[in-house]
């Protein structure tokens, strides 16, 4: 396992002010976030040119650890030939995993696993493993429908992001069960009634999930996603830093 930093943490930034400061807390690698209501790079930009994409994006000098890609495109289509480009893009950057959002809660089960199984079945084709994220807004805000995605779905993955089974009325921390399938995580700290706070101040076991990770033989990014949002009312900065210093204590 290895330390990485999501490039979310300096969402108020330009792109390249956000890799200067990353590049500042001494990370070789990132998890890249492209998103069509963002500031940073957007799957529309992407498709138009993916190859001048990637040369640019080489040409930082960074390691691509993932792809974090949300989309706009409501028609099918054109949401398929946008994750086909972010896909594309993952395999001319040598990126291992694309993590999409799953349906919303409402969404039919079987529904999503066809969906899901065209989506990874297009992933596949391009070299790289399609992930959904496990997100309270989602499916995959309930772990048992997390796990039956995985199960019904050929070559799905998660991205496990521990935060949205640890805050509000709902919560729900059980979900040992998910971690065979896990192909990446994305962490900060969270409490029972705030998605994030300072590094310390929440209940996120980093090291619950560090040794549940090794016993899948798990050696993929832990991705530092502090998001400085205009909710944040502290300094981001420090919070990655500490954050940075204690994963890599444990790996």
């Amino acid at each position: 396992m290895y330390v990485a930093c999501s490039t979310l943490c300096f969402q108020r930034s330009t792109f390249e002010d956000a890799l200067r400061s990353i590049n500042a807390l001494h990370f070789q690698k990132i998890d890249l976030a492209v998103s069509e209501t963002g500031p940073h790079l957007k799957p529309s930009e992407i498709a138009m040119d993916v190859n001048k994409t990637a040369q640019y994006l080489r040409s930082t000098g960074f390691i691509y650890s993932a792809i974090h890609a949300s989309f706009a495109a409501p028609e099918p289509d054109v949401y398929r030939e946008q994750l086909k480009a972010v896909c594309r893009l993952g395999r001319l950057l040598t990126v291992p995993v694309v993590t999409i959002a799953a349906g919303d809660p409402a969404t039919d089960l079987d529904e999503e696993v066809k969906r899901l199984t065209t989506l990874s079945k297009l992933a596949q084709a391009e070299g790289v493993t399609l992930a959904v994220e496990t997100h309270r807004d989602t499916l995959t805000g309930d772990p048992a429908a997390a796990l039956m995605l995985c199960e019904r779905v050929p070559g799905l993955g998660l991205t496990l992001d521990p935060s949205h089974y640890a805050v509000g009325p709902h919560r729900n921390e059980e979900y040992d069960e998910l971690f065979p399938f896990v192909k990446h995580v994305r962490l900060r700290d969270s409490s029972v009634d705030q998605f994030q706070v300072r590094i310390g101040q929440g209940h996120v076991e980093y090291g619950k999930i560090v040794t549940l990770l090794e016993r899948e033989n798990y050696e993929r990014a832990l991705t530092i996603d502090i998001q400085d949002s205009p909710e944040a009312d502290y300094p981001i900065e420090p919070e990655v830093r500490k954050l940075k210093f204690l994963l890599e204590s444990m790996v």
